[in-house]
C-alpha cells in the first residue's frame, strides 16, 4: 500500500518537486494550495503524512497545525513543516505546537524522502 501524502503549499514549482520525487518513491500524493482546504481536505481524507508550509493564504501554517493537533480526530497525523531557510522562531513556534518533523526551503530531496517514511512507519 502507498504511502498517502498530502501536500498543502501554495507555491506550484515546490509541489511539483515535492510531488515528484515522492511518485518515485511509490508514494500517492495529494496537494491543497491553502490552509483552509488543506483543513477541509483532512477531514475528508486523512493522509498517512501531512508536508505544511508555514506561509500560506487563507491559513498559515501554524493555524492548520495548531487546529490538527486540538482535533482528536487528526491530533495523531504526523506533520512534516516546510519554512524559508533561517527562520528559527518559526521552528520555535512549530515544535511548541507539535509539529512532527521541520524542514528548510531549500530542502534536499533526499531528506524529504527520508523524514517522510520515517514519519508514515508504524510507531
Amino acid at each position: 500500500m502507498p504511502v498517502r501524502v498530502l501536500i498543502v503549499e501554495d507555491e506550484p514549482n515546490i509541489v511539483e518537486s515535492l510531488s515528484f520525487i515522492l511518485k518515485r518513491e511509490g508514494c500517492a500524493i495529494t496537494t491543497e494550495l491553502d490552509g483552509v482546504s488543506g483543513l477541509a481536505r483532512l477531514r475528508v481524507e486523512r493522509p498517512d503524512v501531512l508536508i505544511l508550509d508555514v506561509m500560506l493564504p487563507k491559513l498559515d501554517g501554524f493555524q492548520v497545525l495548531k487546529q490538527i493537533r486540538s482535533d482528536a480526530n487528526l491530533a495523531e497525523l504526523p506533520i512534516l513543516m516546510l519554512t524559508a531557510k533561517g527562520q528559527q522562531k518559526d521552528r520555535q513556534t512549530a515544535e511548541e505546537l507539535g509539529v512532527s518533523a521541520f524542514i528548510t526551503k531549500p530542502f534536499s530531496n533526499q531528506e524529504v524522502v527520508k523524514l517522510v517514511m520515517e514519519l508514515a512507519a508504524p510507531s
